[in-house]
């Protein structure tokens, strides 16, 4: 998706195909990534037949295999979420009492795919696992967050050093949202699901942990 090549994108994809057929897979899960996450969600069923669409005997055969009680691909945080209102994953929230905790939400998650079942369940899912494993939860300002979220800074193939003051002024709107919770509310723990802001966020966050 970085770089724009439909052909390499795809072929990138197939090998999650091949690697499916091979283990005899039932579901396919994908992780943290927020860029990975919306080219599954938006471009699989086409470009493997993970999802519906792709007419190949291999993506018949994928489709056939994969169970279909399940939304296929998954987020992790659907996975998560539908554990926890099962009752089968089960917390101390106190344990993490000493965090007072936000979310910010990652850009190609929030406008760019969907997690669950109805529109707006990518911002609603990510934060009911955190109430489901933390009892103190502030969101940061409507206008900086869901689908008025702000990018990280460090997305689109912006996370290198030799960007670094790019990236700085990228990260300085979600910088000052945070700020102002942290001084207002305590907040001490900055949550988010996309590996790029995790990585981005940790150069600009030196006092608040970042997830």
């Amino acid at each position: 998706m970085f770089i724009g090549n439909y052909e390499q994108m795809k072929k990138i994809a197939m090998r999650v195909r091949e690697a499916a057929l091979e283990l005899g897979v039932k579901r396919i899960v994908v992780g943290e990534c927020g860029h990975a996450w919306r080219v599954a969600y938006a471009f699989w069923n086409t470009l493997t037949g993970i999802g519906a669409g792709a007419d190949d005997p291999f993506a018949i055969q994928l489709q056939k295999q994969l169970d279909p009680n399940y939304k296929q691909p998954s987020h992790i945080c659907e996975v998560t979420w539908d554990l926890i209102q099962a009752g089968r994953l089960k917390f101390n929230k106190e344990a993490n009492d000493h965090r007072i905790i936000t979310f910010h939400d990652s850009c190609n998650v929030a406008r760019g795919s969907r997690m669950g079942d109805y529109a707006g369940g990518q911002f609603d899912i990510p934060r009911n696992i955190i109430r489901a494993v933390a009892n103190k939860y502030v969101d940061m300002s409507p206008d900086t967050t869901r689908e008025k979220t702000f990018c990280c800074g460090g997305g689109g193939g912006l996370l290198t050093d030799e960007l670094l003051d790019l990236r700085v002024k990228g990260a300085l709107p979600r910088m000052e949202a945070l700020n102002r919770i942290v001084q207002d509310n305590g907040v001490n723990f900055m949550a988010t699901i996309c590996a790029i802001c995790k990585a981005q966020f940790s150069r600009f966050c030196p006092t608040t942990a970042s997830r």
